[in-house]
């Protein structure tokens, strides 16, 4: 049996998205100019999650540390803060 036998990568979750889309969720409403067409909210998702460490775990025990999570929470906030400064001044789209 070879090693892509054994990984089952549906297992893997990355908690910085569930971290991302709540902090969105949170700042969106106090930017009502901003388009949230589909397009432009997957690309703040997408800008903020590369600008925040991965969080991968395997089972709910791997969660973010108490200890972690402020720290954690304030650059997932600054992230998607720049994310919609950045989007609402530049979408993809006309």
């Amino acid at each position: 049996m070879g090693l892509p036998d054994k990984l089952h990568f549906d297992s893997l979750v990355n908690e910085a998205e569930s971290f991302v889309l709540a902090e969105m969720r949170r700042q969106l409403p106090a930017h009502p100019e901003m388009c949230t067409c589909e397009e432009c909210l997957t690309d703040i998702a997408a800008y903020a999650l590369n600008h925040v460490p991965p969080r991968y775990r395997v089972s709910l025990l791997d969660r973010v540390t108490a200890s972690d999570a402020a720290t954690y929470a304030r650059q997932v906030h600054r992230a998607v803060a720049d994310a919609i400064q950045r989007i609402r001044a530049n979408p993809s789209h006309d």
